[in-house]
């Protein structure tokens, strides 16, 4: 057998996201990750929230890799991850089996991690337009990562790692959090908290508003 993936990032960023998570989604049942990558965070989160049931999603390609993580856990809360992609003009993609309690589909909570300064603009827009199918009455999104405020990058480092974005792929970049909200907010999505976290990330938790 391969190794199994692995990333650094997810494993010094854990701990500090569980925190953020842990006073957000006490009451939550089902949480749907977009880009689980390694399955790090998959292991994690559903390892320390024994009452969560933790769906990870990712691109086809790295299936095989989070399958390894989590089998190798054998957590009984992490089902086998499925394919997801947000598709220009198509939002989420393909659409997955949404969880139903008390006659209510969908999940309780969306958590996604570094994925919004990796894909193309389009394709964030792409993801916020495909959350409301997804997503249970006042459910809540939780985004990890590196955000601009008013146009400005937080710190060098963050400034360096957008030219490093840009030159591997001119359509990812660092995203500035005025449109990331704007898109939430279309979406009746309102912000909740914006917590500072190391390394000059930030974690942002939205709730979904009824009607």
């Amino acid at each position: 057998m391969t190794s199994k993936p692995y990333s650094e990032s997810c494993e010094r960023n854990s701990a500090p996201i569980l925190q953020v998570l842990q006073q957000h989604l006490g009451q939550a049942r089902t949480v749907l990750e977009i880009g689980s990558g390694t399955g790090q965070h998959a292991v994690h989160f559903a390892a320390a929230m024994p009452w969560l049931r933790w769906q990870a999603s990712d691109h086809c390609d790295y299936l095989p890799g989070i399958r390894q993580w989590l089998d190798e856990a054998a957590l009984p809360n992490t089902p086998a991850p499925l394919e997801l992609q947000a598709v220009i003009g198509e939002g989420l993609q393909p659409l997955p089996p949404l969880p139903v309690h008390d006659d209510v589909a969908g999940f309780d909570a969306v958590f996604t991690a570094n994925t919004l300064h990796i894909m193309g603009w389009e394709q964030v827009q792409a993801l916020f337009a495909g959350l409301p199918s997804l997503m249970a009455p006042e459910g809540l999104l939780v985004a990890y990562g590196p955000f601009n405020y008013n146009g400005a990058f937080t710190s060098d480092s963050n400034q360096h790692f957008d030219g490093w974005l840009k030159a591997r792929d001119p359509r990812s970049g660092i995203r500035d959090f005025e449109a990331v909200d704007a898109l939430a907010r279309a979406q009746q999505l309102e912000l909740r908290e914006d917590v500072a976290m190391p390394a000059n990330n930030r974690c942002l938790v939205w709730r979904r508003m009824r009607g």
